[in-house]
């Protein structure tokens, strides 16, 4: 089981991942349409994108640039089914749970927010409630723990 810190941490670690950050087009985007708006995106994208079992353009399916949920996948390798084997077990042939989703969103949503702190945007201290559970355990689908 890891935190969102503990994640975000692991994830700098990786020169591929550490180089996405915000621009400046996506941080005017966010501060047009809002972190509820953006949330909401960043929920249909990975419901729409990410959690089916079978993707067929699995590997292509997130752009590079165009929305900050885009670029945020990419910096927390949430991007495709691939990465999100390699770097949290998730195993490519079976749908995401709801609760694998609502963590990947907290995910994406935290790194989000710390980019557009950096540049002097501010979100405000609720982030850390709604953000904090990435790490909470769950069940698979068989019964079984994992983290």
């Amino acid at each position: 089981m890891q935190t969102i810190d503990q994640a975000l941490a692991k994830l700098q670690m990786s020169r591929f991942r550490a180089k996405f950050h915000l621009t400046q087009k996506d941080r005017d985007y966010i501060t047009e349409k809002g972190m509820d708006t953006i949330r909401s995106h960043a929920e249909n994208f990975i419901a729409t994108r990410l959690a089916p079992a079978e993707i067929p353009n699995d590997g292509k399916q997130t752009p590079m640039r165009g929305h900050p949920v885009f670029l945020a996948q990419h910096a927390c390798a949430c991007c495709c089914r691939g990465c999100l084997e390699k770097w949290y077990r998730v195993p490519k042939c079976r749908g995401l749970t709801e609760d694998q989703q609502r963590r990947i969103v907290n995910l994406l949503m935290a790194w989000i927010c710390r980019e557009y702190e950096k540049t002097g945007g501010f979100y405000g201290k609720e982030k850390d409630r709604r953000y904090a559970d990435f790490g909470a355990e769950t069940e698979k689908e068989d019964g079984d723990r994992h983290d």
